[in-house]
């Protein structure tokens, strides 16, 4: 049986680079050696607690030195670690406390009260990061090294964010993150172990934990982190520290850009990388010339550890897409209607993007129905709607659920999107479907203004008309400050639909 632990991420630095900086939060600066040494004084306190190898352990911390310190803890003594995303209400956190069979919830102090709303009712033991984490590890007898596990083990369980009602614990193994973190770290973009990288996704979430915490970790390089990210705030840090590697999710690129002009100087960075969602070329560009820095768009899920596809130098990048799948990864095209089996298309035709490879999960927890949906023929369904041209560079149009038909003529939000970026007085801006009784959908703009801006709603139309295609620009323009984000940065286009079909 082979055997294997996310674990040894950590335990491998600290062995082979035990004086490198791992981790800077703040005025907090530990070597990989002091970051597992920590973390294994942490793993006795969580074996004194009870926790076995297997037992669940939720942990809900923004992106403090207390987040990868308790994961690599958990990880050590075996445990599966559960992430809470810190936006949910008590009722949510308690969902998934419930529906992932977590016996402890470890809280950051800012999370206590949620927490404890949550957990108390259903007899869960909460546990606060730092002081009393400490004290109890202090108490407590370290292991000497980690808990091995078999290579298909569940290490983490992530919930998605519920864009189709009841979130779901997607249940990726260890081999799933340590070969996402190790392809991403030596085969997907060009990572140096002298690289310092800028944490400002969150770590609960797939794309922050994988990408930025365990692959930077994997590569041997420094994760700079950020609790909470604000634009003019994060230039300061990059600079300060000399990062030069940024992950982020459009909405913090566009931010970026916003507020390049006014900073005192600018990060030397090299590489950056775009996931969540998808990023707009004018926002691509906007960055770019403000930087002078490459964006790789990349795209994956939850349900893919998450990374599957991305800009690679090997292959070359094309903005406007999200590259080739990662080494030992296969990204398809198959006919988005047919449900019971995966019938692949030839290039350029649209279809529902397909993934197969060691990134794809081992199921839904306790859903065996959800599980046999997404999966078919050994490939997992992604629900995004694609093409891949002749050179195999891949593009997402849309999301399935999110194709407004106007007209018996199917639209697709993100080409409207694409084009409305590039309006002078928009910032930000979501296309989505209202019911409509002529046309069955009618097509609706939701925009944020560029800072000083006041567009009007008549001339955003007329100036779209110019641009799209007779059954594309959109016929109602609404406007609001910010746009509803979920979790993991993603625009809630339910929540729109909901907010402007009520009007």
């Amino acid at each position: 049986m082979a055997t294997l632990s996310v674990a040894a991420i950590l335990a491998e630095n600290a062995r082979r680079r035990p004086d490198r900086t791992a981790l800077v939060e703040g005025d907090l600066r530990l070597t990989f050696a002091e970051a597992w040494r920590r973390s294994l004084a942490q793993a006795g306190a969580l074996t004194a607690l009870g926790v076995r190898p297997g037992d669940r352990v939720a942990l809900m911390a923004p992106n403090t030195a207390e987040f990868p310190l308790a994961y690599y803890a958990a990880m050590a003594v075996g445990g599966v670690v559960v992430p809470v995303h810190l936006l949910l209400s008590a009722t949510e956190v308690q969902h998934v406390l419930k529906d992932s069979g977590a016996g402890l919830l470890l809280a950051h102090p800012a999370q206590e009260a949620t927490a404890r709303a949550a957990a108390e009712p259903l007899g869960i033991r909460v546990v606060v990061l730092g002081e009393e984490l400490d004290k109890l590890a202090v108490d407590a007898e370290p292991p000497h090294s980690y808990v091995t596990r078999s290579a298909d083990d569940p290490a983490v369980v992530f919930y998605t964010s519920g864009t189709t009602g009841v979130p779901k614990g997607a249940v990726l193994s260890h081999f799933n993150i340590v070969m996402n973190a190790t392809v991403n770290a030596f085969d997907a973009n060009d990572i140096r172990p002298d690289d310092i990288v800028l944490g400002a996704l969150p770590l609960f979430h797939a794309f922050g934990q994988t990408v930025s915490l365990n692959s930077t970790w994997r590569a041997g390089a420094t994760l700079v982190l950020m609790p909470r990210f604000d634009a003019a705030r994060a230039i300061e840090i990059m600079v300060a520290e000399r990062v030069n590697t940024f992950h982020g999710v459009p909405t913090m690129f566009v931010s970026l850009a916003a507020v390049a002009a006014g900073a005192a100087a600018l990060p030397e960075l090299r590489l950056c990388i775009s996931g969540g969602a998808s990023l707009p070329v004018a926002v691509l560009e906007r960055f770019e010339s403000a930087f002078g820095a490459q964006i790789c768009e990349g795209y994956g899920l939850s349900e893919t550890s998450p990374a599957a596809t991305v800009n690679q130098p090997v292959f070359g990048t094309r903005a406007g897409t999200i590259g080739h799948p990662l080494w030992g990864v296969d990204a398809e095209i198959a006919q988005a209607d047919v449900e019971d089996r995966v019938e692949l298309l030839p290039a350029g035709e649209l279809g529902e993007v397909v993934i197969r490879g060691h990134n794809v999960f081992s199921g839904y927890l306790g859903r065996p129905e959800a599980t046999a949906e997404a999966l078919v023929d050994g490939w997992f369904r992604t629900g995004d709607l694609g093409t891949k041209d002749e050179d195999g560079f891949l593009r997402i149009v849309d999301r399935k659920k999110d194709v407004i038909i106007r007209g018996g003529y199917n639209v697709y939000p993100r080409e409207v999107e694409e084009v409305l970026a590039r309006h002078p007085e928009i910032a930000q801006v979501a296309v989505i479907g209202l019911p409509d009784e002529l046309h069955g959908e009618e097509i609706c703009a939701v925009v944020v203004p560029a800072p000083g801006a006041t567009p009007d709603a008549a001339a955003i139309t007329g100036w779209s008309k110019e641009h799209l295609g007779k059954h594309k620009y959109p016929r109602r323009v609404e406007f609001t400050d910010e746009l509803p984000l979920g979790p993991s940065m993603k625009v809630l286009k339910r929540e729109l639909r909901a907010r402007y079909t009520a009007r």
